[in-house]
C-alpha cells in the first residue's frame, strides 16, 4: 500500500499543486462582444495572466478584464475587457473625436473607425481607480458610462496578454 502511494500519490499530489498554482496566475477567458473589436474579435479565447496587478498597478494601454455589478442574464456580475486609458490623478476628456490625457491627444491606431465619438467634460481618474474604454468605440459599455464609470483597482481579474483563439490570430495582444 505504502508502495502506491508513493508511486501515485505523490505525482497526483504534485499535479494538483501545479494547477492550483498556475490557475492562481492565469485564466482562460472566452470574449463574446465586439467592444474590443478589432484588437480582439468577438469569441476570441484568451489568457489574462494575474501575476501583473498582484505587484503592481495597471498602465496606460494595457488590456484588462474586471468584474462590474452590472448584472448578466445568470444573475451575476459581468465581466468585461477594455483597454486602460486613464491611471489615478490623470484627467480624462473627450472632444472633436478624439480622446485627452492630461492635455495631450492621445495617438490611439487601435481605434476602430479612427475616432471616439461624443463628447465628455475632463474628468480626474480618482485615487486606487482607472479610466478605461473599448477599442470600438461606438459599441463599449465602458468608464464613459455611469454603469461602469471608473474601475477600482481590487475589481481587475487580470491583463489580457495572448490570444488562443481564433487560431489564425494566436499570439501575444497589443
Amino acid at each position: 500500500m505504502k508502495r502506491i502511494i508513493n508511486e501515485y500519490g505523490k505525482p497526483i499530489l504534485f499535479a494538483l499543486l501545479i494547477a492550483i498554482l498556475v490557475t492562481s496566475m492565469i485564466r482562460p477567458t472566452l470574449v463574446r462582444e465586439y467592444s474590443m473589436y478589432p484588437t480582439i474579435v468577438p469569441y476570441s479565447y484568451i489568457i489574462v495572466n494575474k501575476v501583473p496587478y498582484m505587484f503592481g498597478t495597471p498602465e496606460h494601454g494595457d488590456i484588462i478584464v474586471f468584474q462590474t455589478d452590472i448584472d448578466t442574464e445568470h444573475g451575476e456580475g459581468r465581466r468585461l475587457i477594455k483597454r486602460v486609458i486613464g491611471i489615478a490623478g490623470d484627467v480624462i476628456e473627450i472632444r472633436n473625436e478624439k480622446v485627452y490625457r492630461n492635455g495631450q491627444a492621445l495617438d490611439e491606431d487601435y481605434v476602430y473607425g479612427g475616432a471616439t465619438p461624443g463628447e465628455m467634460d475632463p474628468v480626474t481618474v480618482s485615487k486606487d481607480h482607472i479610466f478605461v474604454m473599448g477599442d470600438n468605440r461606438p459599441v463599449s459599455l465602458d468608464s464613459r458610462d455611469a454603469a461602469v464609470g471608473e474601475v477600482h483597482l481590487e475589481d481587475i481579474l487580470g491583463r489580457a496578454d495572448f490570444r488562443l483563439f481564433p487560431f489564425n490570430q494566436i499570439g501575444v495582444i497589443k
